[in-house]
């Protein structure tokens, strides 16, 4: 036996066997207590040390007004098996951290840098202020960065070009400033990158039209200056046969200052479907090759310094759906070609130097309001007739004068029987309309219901062209003092028109009652007759049956309303006050049409005031509008998402849910992570397929009714995120591409 210091070395040996089982036992019933304190299954996967520190940090330096980060405990237990929110792990080490949503604020820590299995980091739509650490740029495996919607200030990490996984770069829409760095075409993984709404300056680098992978480029509303790089696809077109066709589909840099030319390299952009470059300073000519874009869907070259003439090749791109080349300096004719454009159904050159006949194909299919302000250009409306060319039979060769004749007394007397006859014909058309004037008078009396028309403001119900008001001409309306409105539209009728019609209820809103009439030529036209009281004049509306519809249909409406709102906000200036789903119209393609807007400059402030009232009693209204009595943009917005939330929900914003409106029940269901139960059963049938559509579209539709008003979106990006989540075919089918169809949802009703 060994003695070592009096004490029996077998003793000693199994004395630590059994302390180390009671430890041992210690912690497995530690862990245990551990586990029915946090009420949850626990898999035992404990984050590492280090990992746990960078998270604690990370908490530290946010704000979270909301407490959505009360379950990250200081012992570190679950954040790795569902207990942390927004976190996720492999192996003990977090991969995604996903607070979008949440209200926080305060900054991102720097030590976020020493995540180093981190693969995706999304805290859009919060309120984060400071910089984009450097350190992001040291991550391995970082794959998206999702930071959009936030107020993050500074610059641009040049080290986000070292992450060479990263595919996803999302920075919309903070207030960032300085430079696009040169270095983030390192990142050759990159398929997306969005920098736009921010205050990026500088010229856009080379480097970006060499990346391999970018298929999404959005650098629209900065103050970038310079030219456009004449070098996209060059590594394509040179003989280096290593390098893939160019991919990029959609190209936004609308809103900047950038000068120069149009490179032609663009052509090179064989899958380019969207090419944004509205308000710049571009000038010289449209390039030829542009025609080479047989993919292209959207060409807006608005509000330009674009010279020459349009180019013909532009009529061979048979995708094309929207061409806006209005507000440049063209010249020349419209050619020929752009009629062959079977699926355009957005075009607009007004406002250059165009001279000439418009195609008739143009001329039938658009409105006035895409031609006008070219002085030379005719033959687009009724007030533009093009001069006819003098018949060859009018052509006289120079004769000697001859001798004038004197008339003969037989001539006078046939010249002036000719006169009489004139004037008497003149004098029976004046009794007889006097007569038809009493007998409709008589007819008002017995009250028959075509007298609704004496008082009401009619507005064109040619659904096939869809144009928004733009002028008025008011006639008398009769003996009741009632007034007839005319809005710019293809039909023109007058009071004694809609005297002669049939006519039939359509239905009755806070404006007044609707009436279908039918004219004697077989046109249909939608009146409105006011309430009395509220009125100064009315608008027009067409409502569709109520009807199951699938998700294509819904996003469809979606997207064709916003359109019609963003016209009213910005080629009219025109605030809609009373946006409801029953403002919203549908046609019997389902293309949206917006009703009932700009009838506030017709109506007195008290019967503003009721409207207002009403709107929110439905629970449509802006809940700032309690206080400032008077609609905005913002407010519009927050209408448009509570109806869209409708189109998700299948739930209207009247009905009564646990005493909460629509907005905030559906707050209220994501916040508890129940968001399936939010969509409607019709939708969820197809949810394998259409599942990320509608999650993205409800976090936008959240965004809108957002109970800060700066905090919402302007229309124009609900839009363009509309179109991200769903992009929608020239056909209007939603099956795919982006939509350049505004016309479709251009208001349908008159101010």
């Amino acid at each position: 036996m060994v003695v070592a210091g009096g004490i029996n070395s077998k003793y000693l040996t199994t004395t630590v066997k059994k302390k180390e089982k009671w430890k041992l036992s210690f912690f497995f019933f530690h862990l245990l207590l551990i586990q029915s304190v946090l009420g949850q299954d626990w898999d035992g996967v404990v984050v590492t040390q280090a990992d746990f520190q960078v998270l604690q940090s990370f908490k530290q330096e946010l704000i979270d007004p909301k407490g959505f980060l009360r379950s990250w405990n200081d012992s570190g237990y679950g954040a790795c098996s569902g207990g942390w929110a927004g976190i996720k792990c492999a192996q003990g080490q977090v991969i995604v951290i996903q607070l979008p949503w949440k209200g926080l604020g305060g900054k991102l820590t720097d030590k976020i840098g020493q995540l180093q299995a981190l693969r995706k980091l999304s805290l859009h739509d919060n309120v984060v202020t400071g910089t984009i650490p450097q350190t992001l740029g040291v991550l391995p495996d970082l794959r998206g960065l999702q930071l959009f919607n936030n107020r993050f200030s500074g610059s641009i990490p040049p080290t986000l070009g070292s992450c060479r996984l990263l595919q996803n770069l999302d920075l919309g829409n903070n207030l960032l400033a300085g430079r696009i760095p040169d270095r983030l075409a390192n990142a050759t993984k990159l398929f997306r990158i969005n920098l736009s709404y921010n205050s990026l300056s500088g010229p856009i680098p080379p480097s970006l039209t060499h990346s391999p992978s970018l298929a999404y480029l959005d650098l629209q509303h900065n103050n970038l200056s310079g030219s456009i790089p004449d070098s996209w696809g060059s590594s394509f077109s040179s003989k280096n046969k290593a390098f893939p066709p160019p991919v990029l589909q959609y190209l936004a840099i609308a809103h900047n200052s950038i000068s120069g030319s149009i490179p032609l390299s663009l052509s090179n952009l064989s899958s380019l479907q969207v090419l944004e470059l509205e308000s710049n300073l571009l000038d010289g000519q449209i390039p030829e090759g542009m025609g080479n874009l047989q993919n292209l869907s959207i060409l807006n070259l608005r509000r330009n310094q674009l010279a020459g003439p349009i180019p013909v090749t532009l009529g061979e791109i048979p995708t094309l759906t929207r061409l806006d080349l209005s507000e440049n300096k063209f010249s020349g004719e419209i050619p020929h070609s752009l009629a062959n454009l079977s699926r355009l159904s957005s075009f607009n050159v007004s406002y250059n130097n165009l001279s000439g006949p418009v195609p008739t194909e143009l001329s039938s299919k658009f409105n006035s309001t895409s031609f006008v302000g070219n002085i030379q250009l005719c033959g687009y409306s009724g007030a533009t007739p093009c001069p006819s060319p003098p018949p060859s039979s009018q052509i006289i060769p120079t004769q000697l004068p001859k001798k004038k004749k004197k008339l003969s007394t037989k001539d006078i007397i046939l010249i002036a029987a000719g006169a009489l006859l004139i004037a008497l014909l003149i004098l029976v058309c004046v009794l007889l309309c006097c007569l038809a004037r009493k007998r409709t008078a008589a007819k008002a009396k017995e009250g028959q219901p075509s007298t609704a028309a004496r008082t009401a403001a009619a507005g064109v119900a040619g659904g096939e062209k869809g144009a928004p008001p733009t002028a008025a001409e008011v006639e008398a309306g009769g003996e009741t003092g009632g007034k007839l409105v005319h809005f710019d539209g293809p039909l023109m009728f007058t009071a004694d028109d809609l005297l002669c019609a049939t006519a039939e209820i359509m239905g009755k809103s806070t404006y007044g009652t609707v009436y279908k009439a039918t004219l004697e030529d077989g046109s249909q036209v939608a009146v409105k007759r006011l309430r009395e009281k509220i009125t100064k004049v009315s608008n027009y509306a067409a409502r569709g049956p109520e009807t199951p519809i699938d998700w294509p249909t819904r996003m469809k409406i979606a997207q064709g309303m916003t359109r019609g709102l963003l016209y009213l906000h910005n080629n009219e200036n025109i605030i809609h006050g009373n946006l409801t789903s029953s403002n919203v119209l549908l046609d019997e393609r389902n293309e949206s049409k917006i009703a009932d807007y700009g009838l506030s400059r017709l109506m007195t402030a008290a019967a503003n005031t009721n409207v207002i009232a009403t709107a929110g009693a439905l629970g449509y209204r802006a809940p700032e509008l309690s206080k400032l009595k008077k609609a905005n943009t913002k407010t519009d917005v927050y209408s448009l998402g509570v109806i869209i939330l409708e189109l998700l929900t299948g739930k209207s914003p009247g009905e009564a849910m646990n005493g909460v409106d629509l907005p905030q029940w559906v707050a209220s269901i994501v916040k508890e992570e129940w968001t399936n139960e939010v969509f409607d059963v019709e939708l969820m049938r197809d949810a394998t397929e259409i599942g990320d559509e509608l999650l993205n579209t409800l976090k936008l539709a959240l965004h809108c009714v957002d109970p800060t008003p700066s905090a919402r979106p302007e229309v124009q990006q609900v839009l363009q995120q509309l179109e991200e989540i769903r992009p929608v075919a020239g056909g209007g089918d939603g099956s795919s591409g982006p939509s350049g169809d505004d016309r479709a949802a251009v208001p349908s009703s008159s101010e």
